[in-house]
């Protein structure tokens, strides 16, 4: 197995927001390109993350699953440069990284046996989708982390709204001006500690699509053409006493 990346910052930057959830990952290479789907320790999210077989300028690889330390990894993608190049080549057990630019850099990583089933994003329904300028849903995030762990997503009479409650509150509320809005009247409620760490991939691209219903799982799509970086996050369900 040996790919090319003429520009790994992309790679590098998934790899960085990935490994805050899960430090160990099965990445596959296959005839669609590069993925990677892992759960996180607390099986509270999930991510699945794909590079296309397009992005890449040599791609010679055929049905490959490598167990990756994501943490050695973002270590040594953080030595590319801007203008940096990348070659992954696997040899016996290691995985030899090689980063071109002014010089020629080497690096071999060990992989290792990850004792798991292979994983697939679940197919799930929904009721309501929504598209939206990611600085938006950014801001609205950071708005709520201030003064809760908690935000509520809300549908409520053709507008969206993500609000958080305790003490102190915050609030902000879309309509089909500010958002693509196709929705029925839900609510869920979603930790703040996971919506944070998502907001790193949000900054990747222009857009983001939100899917979610009543006390269900969200779904979080951040797609550039270049790539797709998808997690799911299981709703905080209240439970009265």
């Amino acid at each position: 197995m040996l790919v090319k990346l003429d520009k790994p910052v992309l790679l590098a930057k998934a790899v960085e927001i990935i490994s805050e959830l899960v430090t160990e990952v099965r990445m596959k290479f296959s005839e669609f390109g590069l993925s990677i789907v892992a759960i996180d320790p607390a099986n509270v999210a999930m991510v699945g993350f794909r590079l296309p077989k397009s992005i890449f300028s040599q791609f010679e690889a055929g049905e490959e699953v490598l167990g990756i330390n994501l943490d050695n990894l973002k270590q040594v993608l953080k030595r590319c440069g801007s203008g940096s190049s990348l070659i992954l080549e696997k040899k016996e057990n290691l995985l030899s990284i090689q980063i071109q630019d002014r010089i020629k850099r080497n690096f071999t990583l060990n992989l290792i046996d990850i004792e798991s089933e292979e994983k697939e994003l679940p197919d799930l329904e929904y009721s309501s989708k929504i598209e939206m300028d990611s600085v938006d849903l950014i801001a609205s995030v950071e708005d709520c982390a201030v003064v809760a762990d908690a935000c509520s997503f809300i549908i409520q009479d053709g507008k969206f709204i993500i609000e958080a409650k305790g003490l102190n509150s915050a609030r902000s509320e879309f309509s089909g001006d500010e958002a693509k809005i196709e929705a029925e009247n839900c609510k869920a409620k979603y930790s703040l500690e996971y919506m944070q760490k998502f907001m790193k991939g949000a900054k990747l691209c222009d857009k983001s699509i939100l899917q979610f219903a009543n006390d269900h799982p969200l779904k979080l799509e951040f797609r550039t053409g270049e790539m797709d970086l998808i997690f799911i996050l299981a709703p905080r369900v209240e439970t009265e006493d």
